[in-house]
């Protein structure tokens, strides 16, 4: 089979396409031929490094990804081949209080495909059976690849760890990247008034279309000025924030007294100063999330199987072109998700 190989860290050059042979499922594993797979800033970092974190190279990038499944390990179980499924990207034990009380995120062996194993960037791939869920009817495959990560993420930031109320008004940043397209709509789902950043005015307007009641083109306005003047100087009650160093000062003033800071990620670094007089005068909250339940996972699916929600797709690509999904996906040039096919 074909698979994209990271060796070594650096630029796009470092993604090596590569044959390898067609894996064989193990117990309590299925064999997954993938129709498409989902690019996320998650394979960004396996591909250029981390400071201070250690890479299991070489390494097959992917954690989002939709097929079929071709092959049952011994005892797999829940799932019949010829199955159209979308691949769950969070792994775990499946038997630690965490697993058992539905909080996987937090057992001591979780891991996410693509990032501390192989993961989905090949036309083959063998993960424990847990980790496939039903395709939504009639989804194509390059959408039902692009919304797993993306969509969990921003459940559990929104839902599970700030707490958005019906009536409260939330600021997400970025609203056409992936996991803040998935925060509007998630936010609009819940019943909360939605501000949201992006980058000109194609992608206001694309935020725009997804229900956004206000949308502040971050490259022209001052995105706290404007909250300000859309709150009457309150605040919003929570701030979605993935940037990192380039808004979080900026994403702290937002917030009324009591508000709620919720973040993912730094995608513009994570050296950030937190004035704790700020925190404790306005009884402020910081709030730390990853990823989320296999629960709340297929729970979100029910929802997209309901037309709830909707994948936002800027393209597809052939799998062998995944330098180029980098790129655009690096130079913040993709209107929505990258999806590479086989």
């Amino acid at each position: 089979m074909r698979c994209v190989v990271v060796r070594e860290h650096g630029g796009f050059d470092k993604l090596r396409l590569e044959e390898r042979p067609v894996p064989e499922p193990g117990p309590g594993q299925v064999r997954v031929k993938l129709a498409a797979i989902g690019v996320n800033h998650l394979d960004l970092w396996v591909r250029r490094g981390v400071p201070g974190h250690v890479f299991p190279l070489p390494q097959v990038p992917g954690s989002d990804g939709c097929g079929t499944v071709d092959a049952l390990g011994a005892g797999a179980a829940g799932v019949r081949a010829g199955d159209e499924v979308i691949v769950l990207p969070g792994v775990s034990c499946g038997v630690c209080e965490p697993c058992l009380s539905g909080r996987d995120q937090f057992c001591r062996d979780y891991h996410i495909l693509g990032e501390s194993c192989d993961g989905l960037c090949a036309e083959y791939a063998c993960v424990p059976a847990a980790n496939v869920a039903p395709k939504p009817k009639g989804m194509p495959a390059a959408e039902a690849a692009s919304i797993a990560l993306v969509f969990l993420t921003a459940w559990n930031m929104l839902v599970r760890r700030a707490a958005l109320c019906a009536g409260e008004t939330v600021l997400v940043h970025a609203g056409l990247s992936g996991v803040g397209s998935a925060a509007v709509q998630i936010a609009l789902l819940l019943g909360a008034q939605v501000i949201a950043t992006a980058g000109g005015a194609d992608k206001c307007a694309r935020v725009r279309a997804l229900g956004a009641h206000h949308v502040i083109d971050h490259r022209s306005a001052d995105f706290v000025a404007e909250v300000r003047a859309l709150t009457g100087k309150a605040g919003v009650q929570v701030v979605f924030e993935h940037v990192g160093q380039a808004t979080f000062d900026g994403s702290l003033k937002c917030l009324s007294r009591g508000g709620r800071l919720v973040t993912c990620g730094a995608t513009t670094g994570g050296a950030v100063q937190l004035p704790l007089h700020a925190v404790f005068f306005k009884s402020l909250s910081v709030l730390g999330s990853t990823m989320g339940s296999k629960g709340d996972l297929r729970a979100i699916l029910r929802l997209f199987e309901q037309r709830r929600f909707r994948a936002v797709l800027d393209r597809t690509l052939p799998m062998a072109q995944v330098g180029e999904a980098h790129r655009l996906l690096e130079q913040r040039a993709a209107l929505g998700k990258i999806a590479l096919l086989p």
